[in-house]
């Protein structure tokens, strides 16, 4: 059974026609069958050892599992040489175990169905199969795939139709005693394999039925075992997981014996099996165990039903295309309407079988998805044996699984057991007329159940009803309901909330070509693309556009999930230019109605639509010149004006009615002058002023719709004639509100200044940008949001209120005050605020950038030359989003041309450098970023933001960051560039020796010195300067910055003379710094110190220092430290540390 044949293919195969086939994800044969081959012979090498054992086992794993999904592949190659392994007699324990180890992989890829097949099952295997396998341990959770194996090898040996009483021969063994017959053998393996906790537990069920059902055993041992089954079953608890394995080997083998075995020898014994598994109630126990009822259950009604085919069944054609395609319209099969009911066959039907028909048809309201099909498939078997009459009633009882007081349990079993019913035929067309309304019902069932709903099972599984019924009745049957189905299959594609469901429903409808081309499998995964999209191009064919506006009138606006809803108030928007006519005269009104009504989530979605109706109906009226009042009736136009005061303030209306706003007055409504007006910007206003009252997860939300909404208003209904501001006022308010102590009031009014029209804000410019510096430069955690926000207020501003050179600095960005707007914005771009959120100065960094780019392409010619350095020191930094920001910023600066940005330093070097390249990938940006280094008006910010990302914690931006910046350094061409580069480094170290941010920058120190052979010089200057300032930073307490110092003082040990004895002074004083963790760390890195760089000390005290340095603990008592450091510092030849005494002076002396 091993993977050995070679695929010759066919011999007339034309070999210029397999070079035009494009490789995709089908596979086209079994390619790797030399390489399975020699993994297979190798197993006679590889089995005693486990490191071979294990690496063979997982390319055999791995070379089969490619074919998980075309396992038919494998059956031309299906060979014996695993086989061989295993009956050899000198084989090896482990070479056997590891054979059925393989075969086991075969089989899991295959199917054990089809590969049992392939094991020898003659007269002589029998014997040696059942010693093999009496041999086993079934406690040996190593072996399990042996017995597995084993038990499916002796169920196909009982396929032979021979006695096993002939292998018995003389029923004594050679000393005289009596030997055990095969049956009896067999039969005891069976049962104990059964109770097993593993996999054999299966293969043991295949074995007991193909067992049973021989002519000889079922004579003399299948009383014996249904007895021995029952009396398990009743005498077995569900209450513990052995005994639910128990309990599932027993019911699995009876249910294989009752569908494999035979009518007549198994009816005897069904009523008693019936009445155990009622007397043991299983209600209560696991969702295996009640599969396993309902599939015993269901087979024991059919051992009660005679064998048949309903003659009354509705046919259509045959399974054969062929047999189809022949048939003449003469030769049309009969409909089931058409069968003289006396033609049917009456005979008595067993009490018992109501019984499992109620058993199934309550398996339908299960819990569980298994059970639920398995009970639906027993309810279609069971029918399709019953006379019309009852299972006209089974129709029924189903049919009783769609009320409304049922669960979505019930609904979702219904649907299985319909589309089972239907595709056997045993579902009338008659009955269509009760069963279509239950599945539309079914297509767009969803029930709300706390946080989530329930039902995407129940809409799957009526997808799978539609697919069933297209497949089983004729197209005159299915006509009269066709478009029902076709449209709520659409909608369920379209606009369902689960991807599964809306792939379901993907399927063939009218006009089937285009919509599946376009609603296809992989197009219907993205949601909003499915409602903005495709949505339109189905909605252009005349027979689904109402029905598809309908439902997202009656069923989504009101969904409970937001996204639904405002997905859905956006799909009725594109959706608008298909049925204008139908959205102003039905859909409008019916909204507004809506929108005052008692239910929150149907009220929010009402108003988003009537402005999103409204607004695509303002534009419908410019094609044909035409005000949107003149579309929409008076009623509806007041309506309108007084939703705003109907609703309430809390967050959902809030957004609402900021939403409606910003359509109505884009969509120009004739308000201008109105008390309406008003009453809008006091809620605006309200709104602002009251965010803090707002939960958190809504604020950005409400200010996002707040500014929006405030933005189109002021556009349509605050200019004069003259083309003044009408609202003088507000901009006052919102100047102001700059100032107040509320942070969300900071951040809403300067949002709103920054979308003031540009006539509103004429004559005020200078006032906005004094009250936002102002924000900007107060420096506190508190008002971070602040910052960012006024940030992007005074750049907006300025681009609206635009340039002019010799203009006044209250009406434009001018030569007075562009130096001061570009000096705040770079200054923001150094906000390294930090708190338990994190760096939360990032946020006005990131603002400020964006300003920034903003006011230079604004004007270009007056943007200073440090703007590209402080941008590359963005780009050069730790996190990954704002370095990206930072990147393309500045290379969209460097390649822009209108306009063109002068005055970059170096950008004719810069152009050569930068690509388009992903500034987000560590691995692909700081290769670039370090090259920046060798240019010197950008080396300073650059060397400062790679201080930052070298020294981080992210392990790929170290990693990345510190590579490129080694790369760098060796490649520094002379020592001219050595020692610039030296003093750069020096000031950074002097400017940001104590910004606990740039701590990390005494690393970069160690990765020029292990970089630059040049500078291990006794007499360098650099490494004193370097001493000095690790010593200044040597007197915290943070021990991060102590880290990094010891590290530091480990790589300036290199250096010789005056240098290594102060360094040594200073790691000593270390080894008994106050702090325990200071003194283990000093210790553990000056012992990797020695070991690496062995020629800094004496060779002759070099092991006993290391010795004393690995052997001590170095977290103990001081007192008993000190005396061992100070026997270093002897061997080192480096004066003791003394102990400085603390001098205490007596108050009374003053007092004296």
């Amino acid at each position: 059974m091993a993977l050995l044949e070679e695929n010759k293919g066919s011999p007339g195969a034309d070999e210029g026609e397999t070079d035009s086939i494009t490789k995709a994800c089908i596979l086209d044969g079994f390619t790797e069958v030399a390489d399975t081959r020699d993994l297979i012979c190798s197993l006679p090498q590889v089995h005693g050892d486990m490191r071979p054992r294990e690496v063979t086992t997982q390319k055999f794993k791995l070379i089969l599992d490619r074919y998980q999904d075309q396992p038919h592949l494998l059956d031309p190659h299906l060979g014996s040489l695993l086989l061989e392994f295993v009956r050899n007699e000198k084989s090896e324990l482990s070479l056997v175990h590891l054979s059925f180890q393989f075969l086991y992989f075969i089989s899991k890829v295959r199917g054990f169905k089809r590969a049992m097949h392939r094991f020898p099952h003659e007269v002589a295997d029998v014997l040696p199969v059942l010693n093999l396998l009496s041999q086993q341990d079934p406690k040996d959770c190593k072996t399990w795939e042996t017995r597995y194996m084993l038990l499916l090898w002796l169920s196909m040996t009982c396929l032979n139709p021979f006695d096993f009483s002939r292998l018995d021969g003389i029923l004594e063994s050679g000393v005289g005693k009596p030997r055990e017959p095969t049956m009896d053998r067999i039969m005891d393996i069976a049962k104990s394999y059964l109770c097993v906790v593993d996999s054999p537990r299966k293969a043991a069920s295949l074995l007991v039925a193909n067992f049973m059902t021989r002519p000889d055993v079922k004579q003399m041992c299948l009383g014996d075992f249904l007895d021995w089954s029952l009396t398990t079953i009743s005498q077995t608890s569900d209450d513990s997981v052995t005994n639910v394995r128990v309990l599932d080997g027993v019911l699995q083998s009876l249910a294989k014996l009752f569908k494999h075995g035979k009518r007549d020898d198994l009816l005897q014994y069904a009523p008693v099996v019936l009445k155990c598994l009622q007397d043991k109630n299983f209600s209560g126990s696991s969702e295996l165990l009640r599969k396993l009822i309902v599939k015993l259950s269901q087979r024991l009604g059919l051992t009660f039903l005679k064998p048949r085919l309903a003659d009354w069944r509705y046919q259509r054609g045959s399974r054969s295309l062929a047999a189809n395609l022949a048939m003449t319209k003469s030769a049309a099969p009969v409909t089931p309407e058409e069968t003289p009911q006396e033609q049917e066959e009456y005979y008595d039907i067993p009490e018992e079988v109501e019984s499992v028909i109620d058993h199934l048809l309550m398996g339908l309201r299960d819990k569980e998805t298994i059970v639920r099909w398995s009970a639906a498939k027993g309810i279609g078997r069971l029918t399709g044996r019953l006379p019309k009459v009852l299972a006209n009633e089974v129709v029924g009882a189903v049919l009783e699984c769609f009320s409304f007081h049922e669960t979505e349990n019930a609904w979702h079993g219904g649907c299985l057991a319909l589309a089972e019913l239907g595709r056997r035929g045993l579902l009338m067309p008659s009955r269509l007329t009760e069963v279509v309304p239950l599945i539309l019902k079914s297509l767009i069932y969803d029930k709300k159940r706390g946080t989530h709903s329930v039902g995407a099972n129940v809409r799957d599984a009526a997808c799978y009803v539609c697919w069933s019924f297209a497949r089983a009745y004729e197209p005159k049957e299915l006509k009269p309901y066709v478009n029902q189905i076709a449209s709520s299959l659409l909608i369920t594609a379209v606009f369902d909330r689960s991807i599964n469901c809306r792939r379901a429903a993907s399927g063939t409808f009218p006009h089937g070509i285009g919509i599946v081309t376009t609603a296809d499998y992989y197009a219907v995964g993205n949601l909003s693309n499915c409602y903005l999209k495709i949505s339109v191009y189905i909605a252009a064919f005349p027979e689904y556009t109402q029905a598809m506006i309908d439902h997202l009138v009656d069923m989504k606006i009101n969904h409970w999930d937001g996204v639904i809803r405002e997905l859905a108030t956006k799909a009725l928007h594109n959706l608008t230019p298909q049925a204008p006519d139908y959205m102003a005269t039905t859909v409008l009104p019916k909204l507004l109605t809506m929108a005052v009504g008692p239910d929150l989530q149907r009220r929010h979605g009402a108003i988003l639509a009537c402005g999103e109706v409204t607004y695509a109906l303002y534009k419908e009226g410019r094609k044909s010149e035409r005000e949107v009042v003149d579309l929409i009736s008076p009623e509806c136009v007041d309506a309108l004006k007084s939703i705003h005061q109907k609703v309430g303030t809390i967050e959902l209306m809030r957004l609402a009615i900021c939403g409606l706003i910003e359509k109505l007055s884009l969509s120009k409504m004739p308000f201008k002058n109105d008390p309406v007006i008003s009453g809008w910007q006091w809620i605006l206003d309200n709104t602002i002023e009251t965010l803090h009252l707002v939960s958190s997860k809504a604020r950005d939300d409400i200010l996002s719709a707040v500014v929006s909404a405030l933005m189109a208003l002021c556009e349509e209904y605050y200019q004069t004639e003259t083309g003044q501001a009408d609202a003088e006022t507000q901009v006052s308010r919102y100047i102001n509100g700059l100032q107040s102590a509320q942070l969300l009031v900071r951040c809403g009014s300067a949002l709103a200044l920054g979308c003031l029209p540009a006539f509103m804000i004429h004559g005020k410019v200078e006032q906005v940008y004094m009250k936002g510096m102002c924000v900007v430069t107060q420096k506190d955690r508190t008002f971070s949001e602040a910052r960012r926000d006024a940030i992007k207020s005074i750049a907006q501003v300025f681009v609206k209120a635009g340039v002019c050179a010799n203009g006044t600095p209250d009406s434009c960005l001018c030569s007075e005050n562009v130096n001061k707007v570009y000096e705040l914005l770079l200054n923001s771009m150094s906000d390294y605020t930090t708190d338990s959120r994190g760096d939360i100065g990032a946020w006005v960094r990131e603002a400020a950038m964006s300003s920034l780019r903003d006011l230079t392409l604004l004007i270009s010619s007056s943007a200073p030359e440090c703007m590209m350095a402080c941008l590359a020191q963005q780009a050069a930094e730790k996190i990954d989003r704002y370095r990206a920001h930072a990147g393309n910023i500045f290379v969209h600066l460097l390649h822009s041309t209108e306009p063109a940005v002068p005055h970059i330093p170096h950008r004719e070097e810069l152009l050569i450098i930068f690509p388009v390249l992903d500034w987000k990938a560590p691995s692909h940006a700081f290769q670039y970023i370090t090259q920046l280094l060798g240019l010197p008006e950008y080396q300073y910010h650059t060397l400062l933001g790679l201080t930052v990302s070298v020294g981080g914690i992210t392990e790929s931006t170290v990693q990345f960051s510190s590579q490129s910046l080694f790369k760098f350094l060796r490649k520094i061409p002379d020592n001219a560039a050595l020692e610039q580069f030296e003093e750069v480094l020096l000031k950074v170290f002097r400017d940001h020796l104590h910004n606990d941010r740039c701590y990390e920058s005494f690393v970069l120190y160690d990765a020029a010195v292990k970089s630059n052979k040049s500078l291990c010089s006794c007499s360098h200057p650099f490494c004193m300067e370097i001493l000095n300032l690790c010593k200044q930073c040597k007197k915290t307490k943070d021990p991060a910055k102590l880290r990094c110092c010891i590290s530091v003082f480990c790589g300036l040990i290199q250096f010789q003379g005056d240098v290594r004895k102060k360094v040594w002074s200073q790691l000593l004083l270390l080894l008994c710094h106050s702090g325990c963790a200071i003194r283990q760390m000093a210790a553990d890195q000056m012992y990797e110190m020695l070991v690496t760089y062995d020629d800094v000390v004496n060779p002759e005290v070099l092991g006993e220092i290391i010795e004393l340095l690995s052997n001590t603990n170095w977290q103990s008592d001081l007192n008993t430290l000190r005396p061992l450091r100070n026997q270093i510092c002897d061997w080192l030849e480096v004066p003791q540390p003394q102990l400085i005494s603390k001098v205490y002076i007596s108050f009374s002396f003053f007092t004296q």
